[in-house]
């Protein structure tokens, strides 16, 4: 069984938007970089990771620095560096573990400096009108 533990080392925020400004309409870009797999002592790994976040235009820049140690069975982690090396996806739990954690600091920053979150919110539609349509012609009652 994997277990990996994320660590962020850096965080870098900055907003350009004043924010007595209202916000124009945003599109938010997110890339999550793996820089590379080491083994490390025993039966682990370092997974560095860099998360870039830019909004368009340009009201603010976000970065995200740090590294997942992923511990396992030995065949499992030789799994992970093969297909590493070999430019394959990295496991899909070492990747949902680093956005889980990057995503919800990321969120965090965002507030402290005032920016929209890096995640789209849900949107709740609104609830429809719907009139008791009677076919024209027919009035059917008891």
């Amino acid at each position: 069984m994997i277990k990996v533990n994320v660590s962020i080392a850096n965080i870098s925020a900055e907003r350009f938007w004043d924010n007595r400004k209202p916000a124009p309409n945003i599109q938010i870009s997110t890339n999550i970089n793996i820089v590379n797999i080491e083994k490390k002592q025993g039966e682990s790994l370092e997974v560095p990771f860099v998360l870039t976040i830019s909004y368009n235009p340009s009201i603010a820049q976000l970065s995200l620095k740090g590294s997942a140690y992923v511990q396992g069975d030995k065949s499992e982690l030789d799994k992970i560096v093969q297909d590493y090396e070999q430019k394959k996806p990295p496991a899909q739990i070492i990747l949902q573990s680093i956005s889980n954690v990057v995503f919800t600091e990321s969120i965090i920053v965002s507030r402290i400096i005032g920016i929209p979150p890096p995640i789209p919110l849900p949107i709740i539609p609104e609830p429809s009108k719907t009139q008791d349509v009677k076919p024209a012609g027919r009035d059917y009652s008891a």
